[in-house]
């Protein structure tokens, strides 16, 4: 952690009833087992994501983006939450943080505790299908061959995810944008917000007037936009702010 003088600040703030809202991406699973996209050795220098994880690709040839996706499906599908997630759920529940928006599609979030959370691309634990718009819990199709066969109309199915060239959700862009305008601090934890539009959540929050802490191993957002920098491991960081703000 680069210096103890953030959480001092930021949990002050909390504990005089500052609202936060918190921004999540790959690095607040790594600590679960969950390797991240874009670092090296993660899942991009594995997979061209524009021959795996687009939706042409998937459209064009399913079977072929279902081995990136049955391989990093057996990973989500074990992975536990981590101290992380559960203070992000312990600071939820002392009414410090109005809710998660997340770019994972892991669910850990909700395993650790957290009961407001904004799954901005979508979800991992659940597949769809895109000819008849059938749904069904991944967990329970694991035991299918794959790739996945939809049971309506035997169509291959794929995570209910957002994939690169889909839009994100209507109801996920209303619900991340009401906790946007509604918070006093932002919260961004494990994410280089190199995607859009997540990559905008917290440049708008600060201009609408509310901080911007980073929590992230290193530094990754522009200045201009953060307030404070708390480096290190959110399974340390994270705690180490519940623990501040009194919030345990």
């Amino acid at each position: 952690m680069e210096s103890i003088a953030p959480l001092e600040s930021l949990a002050s703030l909390l504990q005089a009833g500052g609202k936060a809202a918190a921004l999540t991406g790959a690095g607040m699973s790594t600590e679960s087992g969950i390797p991240d996209f874009r670092s090296a050795g993660g899942i991009w220098d594995q997979f061209d994501p524009m021959e795996y994880a687009h939706i042409a690709a998937f459209r064009s040839d399913p079977e072929k983006v279902w081995q990136m996706l049955t391989e990093l499906e057996s990973i989500v599908l074990q992975a536990r939450p981590n101290d992380g997630h559960r203070a992000l759920a312990a600071l939820e529940r002392a009414g410090m943080l109005l809710g998660v928006i997340t770019q994972n599609i892991d669910g850990l979030h909700q395993a650790g505790g957290s009961t407001t959370v904004v799954e901005f691309h979508g979800s991992g634990r659940t597949l769809v299908c895109l000819r008849c718009g059938a749904r069904a819990d991944a967990v329970s199709m694991r035991q299918q061959p794959r790739p996945p066969r939809c049971p309506s109309c035997q169509s291959i199915m794929k995570p209910d995810a957002v994939l690169f060239g889909e839009d994100i959700g209507a109801d996920a862009l209303r619900r991340a944008n009401a906790l946007v305008e509604a918070c006093d601090v932002m919260l961004v934890c494990g994410t280089s917000t190199e995607v859009w539009p997540a990559a905008q959540l917290p440049q708008r929050a600060r201009q609408r007037g509310a901080l911007v802490y980073e929590f992230n191993l290193e530094a990754c957002l522009p200045a201009p936009c953060v307030s404070e920098r708390v480096l290190g491991p959110l399974g340390v960081t994270l705690p180490a702010l519940v623990a501040e703000a009194g919030a345990t």
